[in-house]
Parts: structure tokens; sequence; C-alpha cells
């Protein structure tokens, strides 16, 4: 029963200390009092205050959950991509960093790259079997910059449309088979 009591107190403390933080500032609306929420937060001032080159957390869509961010992605100078504007999606769940981040592109400009499908949905290890907690969102960002400044060829992967048509909407859900090391 005590423990019982200690939970709703706190799930309590939180709704108030959230609705009075809600009008200050969208940082301090993220009252840190687990874990899994402290890495986050310093991982979103990292991101605001050091981002990846062409890189920038849309601030609006992090001021109402610390679980859901956008980041704002321009092309590499020099690349096929120059100038072209993306937007990543990532997705906490309460088991990160011990879990990856869901990933995609979202928006009206997705990419057109041999490991990005029409949907969003990237392939790219490090956001499923090769995930480490010693990861970030930074280098998952660079990461995504190094596969879009590397291609040769703006292209779809060649099984887009059946993967678009019969995919669940969670990329993490989907069995990758990583064979080309070459785009």
């Amino acid at each position: 029963f005590i423990t019982i009591s200690c939970n709703n107190f706190v799930r309590e403390l939180l709704e108030v200390a959230n609705s009075i933080l809600a009008s200050v500032s969208f940082l301090k609306l993220h009252v840190c009092l687990f874990p899994q929420q402290k890495r986050l937060q310093k991982e979103l001032l990292a991101l605001q205050n050091d981002p990846p080159p062409g890189m920038t957390l849309n601030e609006k869509s992090v001021q109402n959950t610390i679980t859901q961010w956008i980041v704002d992605m321009e092309g590499a100078s020099g690349t096929l991509y120059e100038g072209e504007k993306f937007q990543l999606l990532f997705k906490f769940s309460s088991r990160y960093p011990f879990d990856s981040p869901q990933v995609m592109f979202t928006g009206d400009n997705i990419p057109i790259h041999p490991h990005v499908y029409s949907n969003g949905h990237i392939c790219l290890s490090i956001l499923t079997e090769d995930w480490s907690p010693a990861l970030s969102v930074q280098s998952v960002c660079l990461s995504i910059i190094s596969m879009l400044s590397s291609c040769k060829e703006k292209r779809r992967p060649p099984d887009n449309s059946f993967y678009v048509r019969t995919c669940n909407k969670n990329p993490k859900k989907t069995k990758w088979w990583y064979h080309d090391d070459t785009c």
C-alpha cells in the first residue's frame, strides 16, 4: 500500500510540476526524475548547443514531450543532397538508451536513397541490431549524414514498393537484411 501511495504521489507531483513549468520554458517542462529522462534531457541539450553539421532541433517538437523529437536536416554541400531539406523523427521508448530510438524521415521531402524507403524508413544497422547504449542521438545524426553524403546515385531500394505496402508502421519491427556497404 505504501508503494502504491508513493507512486501516486510522485505521479501527481510530476503532473503539477509539469503544468506549472509549461508556461515558463519548454526545457523546464521536462522534470527529470527518472533515469531514462535524464539521459534524454542531456542529449536534448547537447543537440541544441552543439548540433551535428546541417542538423537543427525543431524546438516546437519537444514542447509537450521529451520522448518524440523532430530534427531538421539540410543536405551537406558537395553531395547529391546539397541544399535539400529533410526532417528526421526520433521516438524514444521508456527503455532508452538500452533500446534504440525509432528514427525515420518524415514530412514532404523523403530523400531518394538506396537505404531510405519512400515511407521514410531507414535501413541502417545502428538503428536496430548494432545499437549500443554508448551511441547517442548525435551519433545517429552523424551516421545518417554520412550515409546520405556517400551516396553516388539517387534511387530507392529495389523492394521499395513491396516494402511500403507490407511493412509495419514502426521500422524497428522490420527484420532488416544489411547487405550493401557501397552507397
